[in-house]
């Protein structure tokens, strides 16, 4: 009964506080986000319809689609099964994905906490003391007793109505850098996923010239083998033996640096699974077990902002920004704080909350910044000089973004014209060296002109496996230049 007979007194109090806050403005500037880029392209001379083809496993010509939409595991477009089933093990034990989804729940839950400012504070606490006074000063109330209990149990209510938008402008800025968060764990995600099929292109390009150089190494040592022949028949000098055996040992020289660089690749396939090195991964790659995407997505730049996890992360921590400028104008204004007990007091544990005990307040203050030296000014202007901040960075993002898709674009068209260029040199250099072996058979030229010939037609097999490797992974950065396909993905919680 006096806990209602409480509520009756303070019901009026709260009941215009929450109106108060409640209708209250929220002061400082709105966010507006950003206008899209105006750019109608990425490139002067206007985007290619598709790069150059070439004849052969890898060579196809890639076309550009204006209106495809990226799928959220775009990595499948690879058709690798053991690259999908990688990525989705690296998804799962990552600690740099675990690491950022986590810090999405921290963001999270600091905006709930935020919004329960919105509600009165209660809390409840009971003193039990025994205390000893000077008789001269002793009373007890009437009893003259110097030594006595007080047991006293209140509950109190403390409420602040959010006038002038504080706390409202506090939660913006909040849940702007949760969103800000979710994206920072998009971008998260497609840096994994790029890199983990980077590595995997990467891994099947060293395979590959790995090979070539092994067969160059089994062919020279077979030249090598009839030269010595020769020479102990007196048809070749020994210049001819020695030229023959430095080629062979410079083509060895090259497999180490190449061994080394694919151990390092598997290392970087473990760790990003979230293995330790001397851990296994039983996927293995080449290129042709990748397939190279056909079709490919082009989205407007108009678009590529709402794509890219760093543009979308750069403009929600603008956003935060634009709400901290109120937070800090707010901060000079009135405020208003409605405060209130009811509780009961005795000396005697047993009579807690009996008849006379009972005591109750209710009360509110205003109170207002007259003279801090200029402190609450120079803050809120440090707020507007960091939204002007954060909008340069956004406007940086934006152009950055720009320039990636740009850098893509150019790469794509140039290393499908440069793995042209080295098809057409590696049939030639193949058809070279073909044409020197039998002229060698014959004695129609010398040793050194069939080594020059075997020296060309290998580099000119790497350089084929190069270029042929450098279009996955240009294909690779076009995803990633676009955002990677994120908005299709549905493993994430959305900001509250």
């Amino acid at each position: 009964m006096a806990i209602n007979r409480f509520f009756k007194l303070y019901r009026p109090a709260l009941v215009l506080g929450v109106s108060l806050s409640l209708g209250a403005c929220a002061v400082g500037p709105d966010y507006r986000r950003p206008a899209p880029p105006v750019a109608q392209g990425y490139v002067k001379e206007g985007a290619p319809s598709s790069t150059t083809s070439t004849p052969g496993v890898g060579g196809q010509a890639q076309h550009f689609k204006t209106d495809m939409d990226i799928p959220g595991q775009w990595w499948a477009l690879f058709r690798s099964a053991p690259l999908n089933g990688l990525i989705d093990d690296a998804l799962k034990h990552n600690p740099d994905a675990a690491a950022a989804q986590y810090a999405l729940r921290q963001a999270m839950e600091d905006v709930r906490a935020q919004r329960g400012q919105y509600f009165p504070q209660v809390s409840a606490g009971i003193d039990a003391t025994r205390q000893k006074t000077g008789q001269v000063l002793s009373s007890n109330i009437a009893s003259n007793d110097t030594l006595y209990n007080l047991t006293t149990a209140q509950l109190s209510i403390s409420y602040a109505p959010d006038l002038w938008g504080a706390n409202r402008r506090q939660v913006e800025s909040l849940v702007a850098q949760a969103d800000a968060q979710r994206f920072q764990l998009e971008a998260t995600y497609l840096t994994l996923t790029s890199n983990l099929v980077n590595a995997a292109v990467q891994e099947a390009s060293l395979r590959a010239q790995m090979a070539a150089t092994q067969d160059m190494i089994d062919s020279q040592s077979k030249v090598l083998d009839t030269s010595k022949k020769q020479w102990s028949l007196g048809d070749a000098s020994e210049n001819d033996v020695a030229a023959q055996e430095a080629t062979l040992e410079q083509t060895r020289a090259g497999l180490p640096p190449l061994r080394k660089q694919l151990a390092q690749q598997r290392d970087v396939l473990a760790v990003l699974t979230g293995r330790t090195p001397d851990q296994d991964v039983s996927a293995q790659f080449t290129l042709d077990s990748l397939q190279l995407p056909q079709d490919l997505p082009l989205t407007l730049p108009a678009r590529l902002v709402e794509q890219r996890p760093d543009v979308r992360m750069a403009d929600a921590q603008l956003h935060a920004a634009c709400a901290q400028v109120g937070v800090a104008f707010a901060a000079r204004l009135p405020n208003i704080n409605i405060t209130a007990n009811w509780g009961s007091a005795t000396d005697q544990m047993h009579t807690l909350f009996g008849s006379g005990t009972g005591f109750w307040n209710i009360g509110a203050a205003i109170s207002a910044p007259l003279f801090d030296g200029g402190t609450l000014k120079h803050k809120q202007r440090a707020a507007e000089a960091a939204y002007k901040q954060a909008a340069e960075q956004y406007r940086s993002t934006v152009l950055t973004a720009l320039q990636n898709v740009a850098d893509t674009l150019h790469a794509l068209q140039s290393d499908a014209d440069a793995m042209a260029a080295s098809a057409r040199a590696e049939q030639a250099a193949a058809h070279s060296y073909a044409i020197a072996q039998k002229q060698y058979a014959l004695g129609d030229i010398s040793m050194v002109a069939l080594l020059n010939a075997q020296v060309v037609d290998r580099q000119a097999q790497l350089a084929l496996i190069q270029a042929r490797a450098a279009r996955y992974a240009d294909t690779v950065a076009l995803f990633q230049a676009l955002g990677g396909g994120w908005w299709n993905r549905h493993d994430v919680a959305a900001v509250p």
